[in-house]
């Protein structure tokens, strides 16, 4: 352990794809030890938003409460700079109270905001963003990933032409401060992490088994009634499908359903293969951490694997 690292308190982080099994984990740990768990994923923060992100339910939260849920409305953002800013002060108070902050969950982006600290990024700005949007719709997002090309060819080059968000966000950083997005991460970030912190991940080690996992979670959540969900969320909030919420793995395939653009057998072949892509996402984010502790979340013996890890890693 490098010097320094020992003195400082210890942070459990429980990362994994969708579908492995985190959550299941993350409770037998917290009956184990002294840990309190924080959310990390960026569907959790929504209220009323509750089937189709798979939200611990009430019984599980009254075993194991979980912070950063039901934060704000549908029509709201979060950000990854409001996020570290939150758990940070989730993990002070836990850690105050002699506990042990468990940080579980699949948003990559806000485990590597927390961990490295945040670049000098501007914040997002709702005018920008309208009127990208609208371009985008008009004139087709390939057209505004070519335009992206010509001021920003370095991060163009690693998105697809369809990837709405990301080049919106790349044209806004370009629209706010006439430079690269490259350009600016490269400048560092601010802030280290204040934690001695034990990375673990939850990996399949036979992907098809969780592309089964997944399908069967979405084809529950539409016997949950997945679908009214989403029909009480518009009825009850103005949504679009530009919000973040909206862009939620499911929301998206559901609102388009609603609207008539196809049946309901396409609705789940889309939310699954939608589902699938992005535990392919996160995986391959996984695999770009070099100092992850990883268990096969296949494993019969999962939670006990992982709590005698910790408990020697304590």
């Amino acid at each position: 352990m490098p010097a320094g690292l020992s003195s400082l308190p210890p942070a459990i982080c429980l990362l994994g794809p969708t579908a492995s099994g985190k959550t299941g984990v993350a409770v037998e740990l917290v009956q184990r030890l002294p840990c309190d768990i924080v959310s990390v994923d960026s569907a959790l923060v929504y209220r009323d938003m509750d089937i189709g992100t798979a939200k611990p339910d009430a019984a599980t939260q009254a075993s194991a409460p979980h912070r950063l849920i039901d934060l704000i409305d549908p029509t709201e953002s979060y950000s990854a700079a409001r996020f570290r800013d939150d758990a940070l002060a989730a993990m002070a108070e836990i850690t105050a109270r002699g506990r042990i902050p468990l940080l579980v969950g699949g948003t990559m982006l806000y485990f590597k905001a927390l961990r490295e600290g945040l670049n000098a990024l501007p914040e997002a700005d709702p005018a920008v963003r309208a009127e990208l949007d609208a371009r985008g719709t008009a004139e087709g997002w390939p057209a505004l990933h070519a335009e992206l090309a010509e001021v920003d060819p370095e991060t163009a080059a690693r998105l697809k032409p369809n990837d709405s968000q990301r080049i919106q966000r790349a044209l806004e950083v370009y629209r706010l401060t006439g430079r690269p997005m490259g350009d600016i991460l490269r400048q560092g970030n601010e802030g280290s992490l204040p934690y001695r912190v034990i990375p673990l991940a939850l990996v399949p080690f036979d992907r098809a088994v969780l592309h089964r996992r997944i399908a069967e979670r979405f084809d529950a959540m539409l016997a949950q009634g997945f679908i009214d969900e989403v029909e009480g969320l518009r009825a009850r909030y103005e949504l679009n499908l530009n919000l973040p919420s909206m862009r939620c793995v499911g929301y998206r395939q559901a609102w388009q359903y609603l609207d008539g653009e196809f049946g309901r057998d396409e609705l789940r072949e889309k939310g699954i293969a939608a589902t699938r892509q992005l535990a392919k996402r996160q995986l391959t984010w996984l695999r770009s951490m070099d100092d992850l502790r990883v268990f096969d979340c296949l494993s019969s013996d999962l939670a006990g694997q992982v709590l005698g890890y910790i408990q020697g890693a304590l």
